[in-house]
This record gives structure tokens, C-alpha cells and sequence, in this order.
């Protein structure tokens, strides 16, 4: 099923225009929802292919990305082992509380490391130590990029086009918070794919514009070439702002503090302080500055997360 694109008029007064629509993927369906729900379509499909029997991935102890997988391996009867970081003994709350409750084999790391922190050797020792056992471990990195998040969202690209010419509105700009990468890469590979014009633009929660840029572009064309498509999408062609990020990723902004109230406050819509409210916060930041019309139209992903709202509480204090 599509998820919705609505309409938010409110907003987009108090801001002073553009016309705002939200691609609602924190309605995905599944524990929450998000836009890794579509990546791991295909990644639990390929781990089922190969006969995995345990799903293992990485992440921060509020990741979404974490309970997302823990939800979809225990949708497809599969194991999800999980190894969460962080600089200090997570609090029972969030999506932390959300992996207990699925009954995750967690593996905790106090590090200050952002993921992939663990990616090489420990995901790989902790994959042996299942191999060991006679399981068959499957290996999700962090945040599931790769080719089959770029086909992923090369779909909802498709989706989204076909919403925007049912209520006959062209959009001239998508604004999402951009992380691991693989969910820009689709869009960006589909926007050109189906020559939109529209620009994909990436507010960055931890990484910088070129290293970002690099890595969404290489993500798109793995993903082209797994479609079949003669398209290569250039890092230069790739729009990604570095200047939201703060202290780093999970660190929120002031910023993103009013951008987390005031889509509360306009439109009931929910945001979290890690991703979708950097994300609000730079496009805030775009029209205040100007740099986007009035007259022009917006689509701003929602890419969901809210459950990490829950172990924020001392910051909207």
C-alpha cells in the first residue's frame, strides 16, 4: 500500500509559503513504521533467499533502524541480534524498550562512536559465533544501505510521482534527513530517472556534504546497475547540507527543538529529534533564507522514528 501524501496548509502559513506536502512514510505499517520498513522488505527477502535463520545489524541504542529489523526478523521468524552503542548505559525507554519487548539478543558497546562502529569486527565475530552453532546469520548494515535501499526508494520515487500527478501538483524540491544514504540515493536516482526536475535534497545528521555526497552517488549507481538502468548519478549532482548537524548525531539542535514544536503544534504531526527534526529544521531554514519560493512546492519525506521522542524528554523540558 502507498503511504499517504498530505497536505500540510498550516505550516506552510506560519512559514509564509511554500505549498508543504508530507510523504508519510512513519506509516509504513510495521512496529511503528519508518522508511527502513521499505529497505528491509528486500533485505529479509534476501536473507530468506539464502536461508538465514538470524538477522544481525548495528546501530545506537535509540535506533530506529534496530527496532525496525528486530520487528521484520520476528515478522519472518528469524532471530534479531542487535549490537547498540553508546556513550553511557542506555535507559529503558524508546525504541530501546521497543527491542527488549521483541526479544532481542543484545550486544551493547559503550563507545562515542557513531555507527558503524562495530560494522567489521565485531558484527563479523558475532556472526561466527552463530555459524559456530550451526545457525545462519545474515549481516544488515548499519542503517541498510546499499542497493537494495536505493531500489527501495527508487520505488517510492515512482509512488510519490504518480500521487503528485493524481492531485495534479508538481513538486519542485523533497527534503529528508539523509544518514546512512541509501534512502537520497533512490530518490535521486528516480527523480532523474524519470526526469522530474525535482531536487532531492538531504539535511545530514551526522556526515559532511562530500563525504555524504560520495557515498549516496555510489549507493544510486549499484542501484541502477541492479535495475538495469543506464543512469549515473554524479556526486556533484548530489545536494546534501552538512550545517545542521550540531554536535553530532542524536545531539538536537534549538533548531530542531521549534521545528519538532511547531509540527506539532500546526499540523499534530510528530517528529523526532535525530532525523525528522534536523530535516524540518533545514527546510525552516531554506524558506526563511529564501531560497525557496513561495509559490513552489515541497515534499518533506517522513522518514519516522518517533519513538526515540520518548528518550528526549529532558531536552523538551
Amino acid at each position: 500500500m502507498p503511504t499517504p501524501l498530505e497536505s500540510a496548509p498550516r505550516l506552510s502559513r506560519i512559514l509564509g509559503g511554500p505549498r508543504i506536502l508530507i510523504k508519510r512514510d512513519d506509516l509504513t505499517g510495521l512496529a511503528f513504521g519508518g522508511n527502513k520498513v521499505r529497505i528491509l522488505e528486500f533485505l529479509l527477502g534476501d536473507a530468506i533467499e539464502k536461508g538465514a535463520d538470524v538477522i544481525i545489524t548495528v546501530g545506537r541504542f535509540q535506533s530506529n533502524h534496530a527496532r525496525l529489523t528486530a520487528a521484520a526478523a520476528r515478522r519472518a521468524g528469524l532471530k534479531p541480534v542487535l549490537v547498540l552503542g553508546g556513550p553511557r548505559e542506555p535507559e529503558l525507554t524508546g525504541n530501546f524498550l521497543l527491542d527488549k519487548l521483541l526479544g532481542s539478543d543484545i550486544r551493547i558497546i559503550l563507545t562515542n562512536e557513531p555507527p558503524p562502529f562495530a560494522q567489521a569486527a565485531v558484527l563479523e565475530s558475532v556472526a561466527e559465533e552463530f555459524r559456530t552453532s550451526g545457525m545462519t546469520p545474515y549481516i544488515i548494515p548499519s542503517g541498510g544501505a546499499g542497493p537494495f535501499a536505493g531500489v527501495a526508494y527508487y520505488n517510492c520515487m515512482l509512488e510519490l510521482y504518480d500521487q503528485l500527478v493524481q492531485v495534479g501538483q508538481p513538486a519542485n524540491y523533497i527534503f529528508l534527513c539523509s544518514g546512512s544514504g541509501g534512502t537520497q540515493a533512490g530518490l535521486a536516482l528516480g527523480a532523474k530517472a524519470l526526469q522530474t526536475g525535482m531536487e532531492v535534497v538531504g539535511i545530514s545528521d551526522k556526515h559532511p556534504t562530500e563525504f555524504l555526497a560520495t557515498r549516496i552517488s555510489k549507493i544510486a549507481n549499484e542501484t541502477a546497475n541492479l535495475l538495469g538502468i543506464k543512469i549515473e548519478l554524479l556526486p556533484n549532482e548530489v545536494r546534501v547540507r552538512d550545517e545542521y548537524v550540531g554536535e553530532g548525531l542524536g545531539v538536537p539542535t534549538e533548531s530542531d527543538l521549534k521545528a519538532i514544536r511547531l509540527a506539532a503544534e500546526s499540523e499534530g504531526l510528530f517528529l523526532d529529534p535525530v532525523h525528522t527534526g534536523k530535516a524540518l529544521a533545514g527546510l525552516i531554514d531554506h524558506i526563511q533564507k529564501g531560497m525557496i519560493g513561495p509559490d513552489e512546492t515541497v515534499v518533506f519525506l517522513h522518514t519516522g522514528g518517533t519513538p526515540a521522542l520518548f528518550a528526549y524528554s529532558e531536552a523538551f523540558a
